[in-house]
């Protein structure tokens, strides 16, 4: 009896987990962004602060993302 293997996974699993760990910094930032132009809308004055703390946020959350996809690659 012949076995025939119809597909093969090669290469590291982490790959995927790395992958899969860049979502929580995409849902983070929809959070992030939502609640901030929410609290535009229910503020108008305070846009300016809100504006300023939201980019600081989106930099850390996108630190994140980025080292999330980088470690993908460094430890295949």
């Amino acid at each position: 009896m012949e076995t025939t293997t119809l597909a093969e996974v090669t290469g590291n699993i982490a790959t995927i987990g790395y992958g899969i760990a860049t979502l929580g910094p995409g849902i983070g930032l929809g959070i992030l962004i939502g609640k901030t132009v929410e609290g535009m809308a229910r503020q108008p004055e305070a846009s300016g602060q809100l504006r300023t703390t939201m980019f600081i946020g989106v930099a850390f959350v996108e630190v994140l993302a980025l080292l999330g996809l980088i470690t993908g690659y460094l430890f295949t």
